[in-house]
């Protein structure tokens, strides 16, 4: 399975992942990672980077908190305080994964017509996607 993910992307195909959070989730994800690319670093991905540009300039990211926010009021799960924008290259210097790791994109998207869920991170769930797909179409 990590021999075929592997191919995929490196014959061009994206990767997002997200909905994992603090420090044993990030451990759990670097094994499976390693597996796929045990050559490739995992890197943060700098504010100008071509992936926030796309469509919408998202200099000003912020944590998305999934729908357990409204439930316990914090932002994070675990130890997971801090969002983290994370990816791995190709060759060519594509971003081939875009790793969301502290935060659940999924979560604002699913929740999005509800009016309990804040529309600031709602809006901004739909721009990275928005952004990473014509990344992904562009690149």
């Amino acid at each position: 399975m990590a021999d075929q993910l592997r191919q995929f992307l490196l014959r061009g195909g994206f990767l997002m992942v997200d909905d994992f959070h603090g420090t044993l989730e990030w451990n759990v994800f670097l094994r499976s990672m390693n597996k796929v690319f045990p050559d490739r670093k995992i890197v943060d991905l700098d504010n100008k980077d071509p992936i926030f540009h796309v469509v919408y300039d998202l200099d000003d990211r912020v944590q998305v908190p999934g729908w357990q926010w409204s439930i316990s009021g914090k932002t994070y799960e675990y130890d997971g305080f801090d969002p983290k924008w994370r990816g791995i290259y190709d060759d060519q210097g594509r971003v081939m994964v875009a790793i969301c790791h502290n935060m659940d994109l999924g979560d604002a998207w699913e929740w999005s017509d509800d009016p309990r869920y804040p529309e600031k991170w709602a809006g901004l769930a739909y721009r990275i996607a928005v952004n990473y797909v014509m990344y992904d179409l562009t690149h």
